[in-house]
């Protein structure tokens, strides 16, 4: 049995997508452990009570540095022996304390087409703004492992969206959940859980 964890910030829309997927079997043989939010108030939270899912509540603002809360963030995902970590609508960048054990178990969903608008400052809305300010023709969202440098992590999937000429940021984003992340997530990890995922340096091959 693969043991999730996932870490949210938001409405936790990618959180239902993985809880789906393992309700209908697209991911076999798995469960989520734990979700973990940095916002008291986060909707993610209401979800993971919903599905019986165990939740807890660790803000950044009660340590001293972020370095302490990542190790506090690893402690409580260690403890609950979490096999994979999904970040869904984290908003929070991770130092290389919280991946130390986890290398290569930490995966991430970002709404475009790595390398294009990703890195610092590219989230939410933020990207979807900048690909409309751009005239991009096609966007969509990528999955890949994380690492300390932000979005640089290895890709392990991605699928292409289309921009349409009537798109505002809101609708954008939605299209690109709705075609893309709430798709290809669910797909990487059914694939982590059934072994076939392997990282040779920056490259991710699917058996």
């Amino acid at each position: 049995m693969l043991r999730i964890g996932v870490l949210v910030s938001g409405g936790g829309t990618n959180l239902q997508a993985i809880l789906d997927a393992i309700a209908t079997g697209e991911i076999p043989d798995a469960r989520v452990e734990l979700v973990i939010s940095n916002k008291q108030n986060a909707y993610a939270l209401t979800r993971a009570s919903e599905s019986g899912v165990a939740s807890a509540v660790i803000s950044g603002k009660s340590f001293k540095n972020s370095a302490e809360f990542d190790r506090a963030l690893s402690r409580a995902l260690h403890a609950a022996k979490i096999d994979l970590v999904l970040l869904a609508g984290f908003m929070a960048i991770l130092g290389p304390d919280f991946f130390t054990g986890l290398e290569n178990k930490v995966m991430n969903v970002h709404p475009a087409l790595i390398p294009a608008f990703s890195g610092p400052g590219y989230y939410g809305l933020k990207v979807h703004e900048a690909v409309l300010a751009t005239g991009c023709k096609v966007t969509g969202a990528s999955v890949h492992f994380v690492t300390p440098e932000v979005d640089a992590g290895p890709l392990i999937l991605q699928k292409a969206v289309e921009v349409r000429q009537d798109d505002d940021a809101e609708t954008l984003q939605k299209r690109v959940m709705e075609e893309a992340e709430w798709k290809i997530y669910p797909q990487a990890v059914r694939l982590f859980a059934q072994g076939r995922l392997t990282v040779h340096g920056h490259q991710v091959i699917i058996s």
